[in-house]
């Protein structure tokens, strides 16, 4: 075969592999745009991956996005973490209309963002937050200090095990976040008057049998009987992976990046 005739073959195929998706592979550019750091804290530390805007204005602070993620991207890898969601803040089109520093820590594989337990029909919130949540509020709080972050623009979201630990910190936090995404998770219904304020989404699939979507809903109905104005969305024949739809949905990015305190 002539040897052009092959090159080009050869080029053609790992092209296809690694920016179309042949095959099921997804394109894995995006992944360069994040960078894995380790927040340190005495003996204790945070494995996370961060973010920041593409081309930053001078004299521009940014938004910052709390990714959290679920049960089985545990570990001490720092990779596993963004295996689910982060991709639809990092993809191009997204970085160019919602420029964002975003940090995605990982929980190590015995903790939980929420010390709860997930199968309950509801729960009440623990009077500490859990280890990994505590490292991770410190570093929340670090970073202000080192990169040009609006603090008006505090995002946090997660799913699964993240939902709860999104519902979690935004009643631990309700100053510190202005909007929070909680997907398939739950949270403790007596904080609804605590997050009443905070403009909240959450999502959930009305067949999932991991965390039952009545989590979901009885928060926001918790949330507006004590006088917010949360929205839910339910995904009719989804089950626990609502998480799927609620990140690649345009209409929530949009509603996320436009909230501020």
């Amino acid at each position: 075969m002539n040897i052009a005739l092959l090159s080009l073959i050869v080029t053609g195929f790992l092209s296809q592999q690694t920016t179309t998706g042949n095959k099921g592979i997804p394109d894995m550019a995006w992944r360069t745009h994040l960078k894995k750091e380790v927040f340190e804290s005495g003996k204790e530390k945070l494995l996370y991956q961060m973010m920041k805007p593409e081309n930053p204005a001078p004299a521009t602070k940014y938004p910052l996005v709390i990714f959290l993620h679920g049960a089985g991207e545990r570990g001490s890898d720092n990779n596993a973490q963004i295996v689910h969601g982060v991709k639809d803040f990092a993809k191009p089109e997204s970085r160019k209309s919602y420029p964002c520093f975003l940090i995605a820590p990982q929980c190590p594989n015995d903790k939980k963002w929420a010390e709860v337990d997930w199968s309950a029909t509801s729960h009440q919130r623990p009077e500490k937050p859990s280890d990994p949540a505590t490292l991770l509020l410190k570093l929340i709080d670090t970073l202000p200090t080192q990169f040009p972050i609006d603090t008006s623009r505090i995002y946090i979201t997660g799913l699964s095990m993240g939902g709860y630990g999104t519902w979690d910190l935004i009643a631990r936090k309700p100053d510190l976040f202005a909007a929070a995404v909680p997907v398939c998770g739950g949270g403790d219904e007596k904080d609804a008057l605590i997050i009443a304020k905070i403009p909240i989404w959450a999502f959930h699939g009305s067949k999932d049998t991991v965390v039952k979507p009545q989590r979901s809903t009885n928060m926001i109905e918790a949330i507006k009987k004590a006088g917010g104005n949360p929205k839910v969305t339910l995904y009719p024949e989804v089950g626990h992976n609502s998480w799927v739809n609620a990140y690649s949905d345009p209409e929530m990015l949009k509603w996320l990046f436009n909230q501020k305190k």
